[in-house]
């Protein structure tokens, strides 16, 4: 499942990264790892733009990132599901 997949608030954790166009490129996913989106972190998509639409909202540890809809498509990932109570 893609980052941009998630539903607002969910949880998951960083799977692996591709690029999804080439305008992105070796360099953008570079970037992207520098960010902290390394496989096995934790994050929270907290929000989306105006409409539903960019920049995406995402929290890893206490910082929160805006990201492109380009960039949310690198980002593969897997959900944690809620326990319940």
């Amino acid at each position: 499942m893609m980052l941009n997949e998630l539903a607002n608030g969910a949880h998951a954790t960083v799977d692996h990264l591709s690029a999804a166009s080439p305008e992105l490129g070796e360099a953008g996913l570079r970037r992207l790892g520098e960010l902290g989106f390394i496989p096995g972190e934790p994050l929270q998509l907290l929000r989306r733009g105006p409409g539903g639409r960019e920049p995406l909202a995402v929290l890893i540890g206490d910082t929160l990132f805006a990201l492109r809809l380009l960039e949310a498509q690198c980002i593969h990932v897997l959900p944690i599901c809620a326990q319940p109570s």
